[in-house]
Order: structure tokens, then C-alpha cells, then sequence
């Protein structure tokens, strides 16, 4: 059986650094030196510290937006006792000897109304509505006969009965939200419940994206000799639509060091993060590396053990984390998902993103140990104890944007096995 991948370890951000610049100086790492996909993320995630600004919104406007700072309740929730549902408040105490018992309606209670003033009999009760001090039970009214202005009980009701204490959801001060929860529906329920109007967020993560590469066309346009229509940049603003995130496109950049400098500076200035497709490898028309350079940036991550997408620049720009993807739109697509992704993440204070699964090979498979690979693949059913099974889309994979949209998910062969045996356990990043 082939070895199973780890989990990607969480690293704090200056034990990343350090561990990196005690092999060699962080700005230039060897040409050949390949790290793991797991000390590349450690670094990638300690360059991105967590947003500091933060914002006051109004609740109505906070869908979506990431919490600065832990929210807790402004006061109890009920704040007071309240009815559980429809139904008689009666004093326990007035049910004396054997039932059934007779008391009579002495009054009438609605949600959002005062409990009236009562010492004796029952009272009329309906869901939500505040109990009458000394009323220590609510029968509801499918137990309970009618007439007139009399009710007729058989059982005595267990004290408390289908009464919603004060503070019983949640009480004054109880945390209700940690920071860098992600405010949803739920959320935005339990904020306006707790009496929150306006809960603390961090500012949006302002990313800016770039691509290089004199041979791209946006798509749709009529291709001349050697041009291709752009897949990344449409796929990098996808990849980042979310309420708490800002981008601003500085578009298609030409291969020339000179211009690519200026519009990485550019883009440094303004951004949190910076992402750029193409020019990160070795060819005569790859500047990436020698622009980030001339802007006075530090890289920490230029090879990485993994296939596809190798080649990739992880590094600062002044206060900016730079991301350098490939050009290939599935190498860069990879590079997103494993780095980009939790970068962003990391800078908006938000929990990891990355969630592996445990699957089993359908597929047998030789390989040449020494890079992790990560293979678009489908679901194809499940094994006797329930886990599923997947298999590679196409064996010729490293361009395949089609076999990428049809993938369930990414299957993740490990940089050490020399072959893969149907059934082998597996890890599966799903899309």
C-alpha cells in the first residue's frame, strides 16, 4: 500500500521564517532547492499576518463580512420568563388534593405584552409571552378543557413546565461569535438575537491581480499567430469573490522587466495580497523573479516539490504578500488552491480553508517518486466501509483545463510512492 499523505501541519508564522532563513538567505533560495508543499505553505501563511484595521457596520450589512474581535451578549436571552408555547400559566400550589382540578381565567397574556398582576387562578398565556411572577408552570392547551371562563385540569404539570427561563439561550455576557467567524445567516441571527447592531469586522482583504504574457487575448477575442485567449485572470477574480474581499484587476502585463517592475509596485501599494500568473520559471521571457527584485522584495518560496506547478514565487512586496503562479492555468489553478487560498484566509484572520478527505484509489499506477502530485479526479462510488473512491480524469493531465472542470476534486499522490495500488488511502482535496 502506498503511504498516505499527512495533514498539512499549521506553523506558527516566525518558526516558518526562522526555519527557512537558518538554511540560506530568505530573499534568494537556490535555483534547484524544492521544498515540500507543507514548508511552502508554512512560509506562504507567515508572511500574512492578519489584518489589523477594523470597521464598525451595521448588522443589515455585515452578511458575509469576517468579526474582528469575539462577540458575547449584550444581556439575557429570554430576558425574561416566557411561555414555550400556547397554553394556561397556573401556580402549582392552587392544585390541592386529587384532580382533576378547576381554576378560573383570570386573565390574558400575549408576546410582547405585561404579565398582568395575578395571585390566584390561571391565566391565558400564548407563546413568547413574559409569565406572571408566582405562575410556575404553562399547561399547554391540548391538556387542558375549557368552558367558559373555567379550565379543568387532570395532571398536575411539573414545575417549570414549558417555561423558557431568563437567560436560558444565552446569558448576559456569554460569547456567541469568536473572531474571524464569517458572518452568515446563523450568524446574523445569533448577533441580532444577542442585541448586537453593529458587530466589529476586519477590513476587506484588498487583493490585486495581474498576468503576464504578450501571447494572451481576453476571451472572445479574434486570435492572431501564436495568441491564446487569458484563462487566468478570469479565473483569479473568480477565485476571490467574496463580501470580504476587495480585488482591483491591474489587467495584462507585457514581458518586459521594466513595465512588470512599475505595475508590481503599483499594485504592492495598494494591496494586501498580490497575485501574478506566468513568468516565474527560467525562460528568457520569465522577469517575474527579476522584477520582484527590482522592487526590493523578498522571496521565500521559489520551487516547490509538486506537480503540477512547480515553478512558483512566494514572497513580500513592502507590507504585500506576493504570490507568483504559474502561467499554465491548471499549474496556477493548484498553486491558488494550495497557497493563494489560505494566504487570503490567514490575512482576514479566518480559519485554514484547506479540507482534505480520506479516499481510496480506483486506479493503479506507476510513478517517479519525488514531487506530490495533485490529479483532477472524480467520484466513482464508495468501498464496503462507506469511503469514497476516486480516479485521475485523463493520465495526461498537467494542461487539462477540461479535466479540471471535470473533477469532483484534486486526488493527492505522495511525493514518496512509487506506485499507486487500487484501494491505497489517499487524500482528496474536494473542489
Amino acid at each position: 500500500m502506498a503511504p498516505a499523505l499527512t495533514p498539512l501541519r499549521s506553523v506558527e508564522a516566525g518558526d516558518a521564517l526562522v526555519e527557512y532563513r537558518d538554511q540560506g538567505p530568505a530573499t534568494e533560495p537556490p535555483r534547484d532547492h524544492l521544498i515540500s508543499v507543507e514548508k511552502a505553505l508554512a512560509r506562504a501563511v507567515a508572511l500574512a499576518r492578519p489584518i489589523s484595521e477594523t470597521e464598525l457596520v451595521p448588522l443589515a450589512e455585515a452578511s458575509g463580512r469576517v468579526l474582528a474581535e469575539g462577540a458575547r451578549a449584550l444581556g439575557p436571552l429570554p430576558s425574561f420568563d416566557s411561555a414555550a408555547m400556547d397554553g394556561y400559566a397556573v401556580r402549582r400550589v392552587e392544585l390541592i388534593g386529587a384532580g382533576p382540578w378547576q381554576l378560573p381565567v383570570v386573565g390574558r397574556v400575549a408576546a410582547g405584552g405585561l404579565a398582568p398582576e395575578a395571585f390566584s387562578g390561571a391565566i391565558r398565556i400564548l407563546t413568547g409571552a413574559p409569565v406572571p411572577a408566582g405562575f410556575d408552570a404553562v399547561v399547554m392547551q391540548e391538556r387542558v378543557r375549557r368552558d367558559g371562563g373555567v379550565i379543568r385540569l387532570d395532571t398536575i404539570p411539573p414545575a417549570g413546565d414549558n417555561i423558557r427561563r431568563a437567560g436560558e439561550d444565552l446569558a448576559a455576557g456569554a460569547p456567541i461569535l469568536s473572531a474571524g467567524a464569517l458572518i452568515g445567516v446563523r450568524e446574523t441571527a445569533a448577533l441580532a438575537a444577542a442585541g448586537i447592531a453593529r458587530p466589529h469586522v476586519r477590513r476587506r482583504v484588498r487583493i490585486a491581480t495581474l498576468v503576464t504574457g504578450d501571447e494572451l487575448l481576453p476571451a472572445g477575442d479574434a486570435l492572431g499567430p501564436g495568441h491564446i485567449w487569458d484563462a487566468n485572470g478570469p479565473m483569479l477574480a473568480a477565485a476571490v469573490v467574496q463580501p470580504w474581499i476587495e480585488r482591483r484587476d491591474f489587467g495584462r502585463v507585457h514581458d518586459d522587466p521594466i513595465t512588470l517592475t512599475k505595475a508590481l509596485s503599483e499594485a504592492a501599494s495598494w494591496a494586501d495580497l498580490v497575485v501574478t500568473s506566468g513568468g516565474v520559471s527560467v525562460g528568457d521571457a520569465d522577469h517575474m523573479g527579476r522584477a520582484l527584485a527590482r522592487t526590493g522584495g523578498e522571496v521565500v518560496v521559489k520551487q516547490v516539490a509538486m506537480k503540477p506547478g512547480k515553478p512558483i514565487l512566494i514572497g513580500r512586496i513592502g507590507r504585500s504578500v506576493h504570490i507568483g503562479l504559474p502561467g499554465t492555468p491548471l499549474s496556477a489553478f493548484v498553486g491558488w488552491t494550495l497557497f493563494g487560498a489560505p494566504c487570503v484566509a490567514a490575512l482576514a484572520g479566518r480559519p485554514p480553508c484547506r479540507r482534505d478527505i480520506f479516499v481510496r484509489a480506483g486506479f493503479t499506477f506507476e510513478r517517479r517518486p519525488g514531487r506530490c502530485e495533485f490529479r483532477p479526479a472524480r467520484r466513482v462510488g464508495t468501498d464496503e466501509t462507506g469511503a469514497q473512491i476516486v480516479e485521475p480524469i485523463t493520465e495526461r493531465f498537467t494542461h487539462s483545463l477540461a479535466a479540471l472542470a471535470a473533477a469532483d476534486g484534486l486526488v493527492i499522490l505522495p511525493a514518496d510512492a512509487k506506485q499507486i495500488l487500487e484501494g491505497d488511502l489517499l487524500r482528496f482535496l474536494p473542489l
